[in-house]
């Protein structure tokens, strides 16, 4: 990969664990190879807070002592997908070279979304 980043799909589709990480190791990946300037600097930073805690925060639900405090950790997963996809929109503008990597980390933090919206209603 030199100038771009691959988006995989890991082979165990509902290990959420798995996929929250290999999603915040592309985000770190995605990261490196923007152009680090006064306006991309400050997004950059941002998207990899938001890309990398989904997994911890979901690392976190996993070890919850209650159902409550599961469902308030799943909570917080959800809120930094939808988080990442704000950055990502900003990167696009910044850096507007990397939509086609931007708009494919953008579909899987939506679909993660999605996911841990379904887990918190159940």
């Amino acid at each position: 990969m030199t100038n771009q980043i691959q988006i995989t799909q890991t082979t165990k589709t509902f290990d959420l664990e798995e996929r929250t990480a290999l999603y915040g190791r592309q985000i770190i990946k995605f990261c490196k190879l923007l152009p680090l300037n006064v306006i991309t600097k400050p997004i950059i930073n941002q998207l990899i807070r938001s890309g990398t805690s989904i997994g911890a925060n979901y690392m976190e639900a996993n070890g919850a002592d209650s159902k409550k405090d599961f469902k308030c950790k799943i909570g917080i997963c959800k809120k930094e997908a939808k988080e990442t996809m704000h950055w990502l929109r900003m990167i696009v503008e910044a850096s507007p070279e990397h939509i086609k990597e931007s708009r494919l980390l953008w579909k899987e933090a939506h679909e993660l979304s999605l996911i841990f919206g379904a887990i918190n209603r159940k």
